[in-house]
């Protein structure tokens, strides 16, 4: 697990692209701190850079950029757990390795069969290849978008790198995009490909940036595999099992200490569980609590921790703490959001700890119907019904979850998703912002949307809208960068591609029913205390309604322009007529983020 950035230009000479290099990579610093690598080809007028958090192959022969046979050279951000197995393959066929990584086999497989290989990978990636023979650069991101790779591509030149932060580290006056806070107020997140930055974007997730250097242009095309077809199974149970098994052993693969994430939900504990019998010593686990009773979890992460014997690292968070380092948090952030606030916090009690990776369970209650959304599906048909004029009138009911319906009146499926889930409807967004109302409107519902989500229905498509909008844009963007601001990695079994492969196989009323998660809980029921999974669902939240309240920054007046419109959700929120996130992405429009 690393970061990674790198410069194309013939319009730069190589003095220039190693000085802007190296500032991006030092910008990048905190998700690398184990060392620094730089290559450069005169040539081609690129260089590669690169941040190095070590885990497999601690040793200097897992340094990056890494080169294979004098024409392959590599920058790679991540893990691929079935190295060894396609390793194997390889030497078989007659490849020489020089070391122990996972990286070189990367380098070798696409030799063996090109871009091809890509498809073989079982992990988290996000990385550049060169192929001096081809004259191509190959920017490759894996299928469920773990890891994530942003582009500049213009007048000749690319830049690539792992946070958004890396462009402006060499340019501090970059022009912003003109229509992030559009994005950010409406779903609560600047959704893919979007950024803060004009013209930098987010590479899709299971795609092959091609970059041609004879020609100085670029292609995309994707190299995933597309959604699957529904398979009748009588063992879904089994399979499920077997599957997640599978994928908890190979995330435990590292050479240094590793840990889980045990927040005392279904997902945590059964992960803490699993790894507990696939790991030869006893399992690290990590967890947050808090003085405020409501909010703390630690009664269920004990029953899991007694269970497994874990070695158990908890710490209470306090609003001292929040205080103390949200000023940090703020820096660490990659991009405006208004979650993982409590990603950090944990991903430092793991540093702190000793800890250089940790598993964590995103994705199960997207995979497996845990959130409350998979029960709206009919909801939705049924409000769908109504005149799309009378749909839109819904913006001006007095409630905001009412106010939502009238993203039902468009006609793109993003609609759905922001009924579920979105901030502020565009009338709203237009008076915060003082852009026209039909802009708003435009953006949102014109917002790309793949046509497979056409073909879905019920909780499939919830499934969908979780997975694809509301996990890629919020989830993993989030634990990426707040993870690598203290140099942990987090992985995620439940993403594991066969683990997700084999749950959208499975026909819905196999891997949804009325309970959430119940295939989940069956398939672990031997395993799992009733405790654990007998019990109203709650999420891993910290009390920010209260602890913002003290947050004088977020309080002044001062910070919202005269706005009338923020200054009136300033006052809800003071009166407890307003969610605490609201009123912090608004904060961070008005004061927070800068051109």
């Amino acid at each position: 697990m690393c970061r990674i950035a790198g410069i194309i230009s013939e319009n730069l000479s190589e003095q220039e692209r190693a000085a802007r290099l190296q500032l991006m990579c030092n910008a990048l610093h905190k998700g690398g701190p184990d060392g620094a690598g730089y290559q450069t080809f005169p040539s081609l007028g690129m260089s590669f850079g690169h941040r190095r958090l070590s885990l497999i192959d601690l040793s200097e022969n897992g340094k990056q950029p890494m080169p294979y046979q004098d024409h392959l050279w590599i920058t790679f951000n991540g893990e691929i757990y079935n190295y060894r197995e396609l390793k194997a393959d390889l030497i078989g066929k007659g490849y020489i390795f020089a070391n122990q990584t996972d990286t070189e086999v990367i380098l070798a497989g696409y030799q063996a069969y090109g871009t091809s290989f890509f498809k073989s990978l079982k992990g988290m990636f996000a990385f550049a290849l060169l192929d001096q023979n081809k004259q191509q650069t190959f920017l490759v991101r894996d299928e469920l978008g773990i890891k994530p790779l942003y582009y500049y591509s213009k007048n000749q030149e690319l830049y690539f790198a792992s946070e958004v932060k890396a462009f402006t580290a060499f340019n501090k006056d970059w022009e912003m995009n003109e229509d992030w806070p559009i994005y950010f107020l409406s779903f609560g997140f600047i959704p893919t490909p979007f950024t803060t930055l004009k013209d930098v974007f987010s590479l899709a997730k299971g795609t092959i940036l091609t970059w041609d250097h004879q020609t100085q242009s670029h292609s995309i095309t994707q190299f995933a595999a597309d959604y699957p077809n529904t398979i009748e199974t009588s063992n879904a149970l089994i399979t499920t099992k077997k599957l997640l098994d599978t994928a908890v052993k190979r995330h435990l693969i590292a050479d240094a200490p590793i840990g889980v994430f045990l927040s005392g939900g279904i997902d945590s504990s059964l992960l803490s569980i699993i790894a507990n019998e696939q790991h030869q010593q006893s399992i690290n686990t990590v967890s947050i609590n808090f003085n405020e009773p409501e909010f703390s979890e630690q009664a269920y992460q004990d029953i899991v921790s007694k269970q497994i014997n874990s070695k158990h690292l908890s710490y209470t968070v306090t609003a001292e703490d929040f205080e103390q380092n949200i000023q940090q948090i703020f820096e660490d952030m990659d991009q405006p959001s208004n979650d993982g606030i409590n990603s950090w916090f944990v991903n430092k009690v793991a540093k702190d700890n000793g800890l250089k990776a940790v598993l964590s369970g995103i994705g199960a209650d997207e995979i497996f119907g845990g959130y409350p959304s998979f029960k709206r599906h009919q909801l939705i048909k049924n409000i769908k019904k109504t005149p799309r004029f009378i749909l839109r009138l819904a913006k001006y009911l007095p409630s905001d979850k009412l106010k939502r319906i009238s993203f039902l009146a468009y006609s793109n499926p993003i609609g759905e998703y922001l009924f579920l889930r979105g901030f502020f409807t565009p009338n709203t967004v237009s008076k915060l912002l003082g852009v026209p109302e039909n802009k708003v409107v435009r953006l949102l519902s014109s917002y790309p949307s793949p046509k497979e989500v056409a073909q879905l229905s019920a909780e499939d498509r919830i499934s969908w809208f979780e997975m694809n909008v509301y996990m890629q844009n919020q989830l993993l963007k989030d634990t990426d960068y707040m993870s690598m601001a203290h140099g942990v990695e987090v992985r995620v079994p439940f993403l594991d591609q066969d683990v997700v492969a084999g749950a959208l196989a499975l026909p819905t009323q196999k891997r949804f029913s009325a309970q959430p998660k119940s295939l989940l809980i069956n398939a672990y029921k031997d395993l799992l205390p009733e405790a654990i999974w007998n019990r109203p669902k709650k999420g891993f939240t910290f009390p920010f309604q209260n602890w913002f309240k003290s947050y004088q920054p977020m309080l002044k007046a001062a910070h919202y322009q005269n706005n009338s419109e923020a200054l009136s959700l300033l006052n809800k929120f003071k009166n407890n007529q307003l969610h605490w996130s609201k009123l912090f992405a608004v904060y961070q429009v008005f004061y927070r983020v800068k051109p």
